[in-house]
């Protein structure tokens, strides 16, 4: 259904360094820049979201603490690795690695805040 997602971000270097290091464990890395945006995804050919800087006024790219962004972990160690480094690059916790059987019984997530208070997610459907 969704192509792809952006957020706009306060301090594009500081979210860059920040989603660099959160993604990594879920298999995605920065594969397009320009001066005021950048896309991540898992393959070179299709960036799948999007951080735009205060630069990118055609974009309107101003930050909203009310984002929430879920990104897919083919594992619940990759949701745990996700945490860790998303805290040790500067983002906040939001909730810490577990099920959520309110969701579904096999429902494994982690949410952390970034640098501009966007709602961001690493989940895993399978059971253990």
């Amino acid at each position: 259904m969704l192509d792809h997602v952006s957020l706009g971000v306060g301090n594009l270097e500081k979210s860059r360094a920040f989603y660099d290091a959160a993604l990594k464990p879920l298999g995605c890395r920065r594969v397009y820049d320009l001066d005021m945006l950048s896309g991540y995804g898992a393959s070179a050919d299709k960036p799948a979201f999007w951080i735009a800087g205060p630069e990118a006024l055609e974009l309107n790219a101003v930050p909203s603490a009310g984002s929430h962004v879920a990104f897919a972990a083919e594992s619940r160690a990759a949701v745990d690795a996700f945490h860790a480094a998303a805290l040790a690059a500067g983002g906040r916790d939001n909730g810490k690695p577990g099920l959520r059987p309110e969701y579904h019984e096999s429902y494994y997530g982690a949410f952390v805040l970034d640098p501009d208070g966007h709602h961001i997610e690493a989940v895993c459907h399978r059971p253990e």
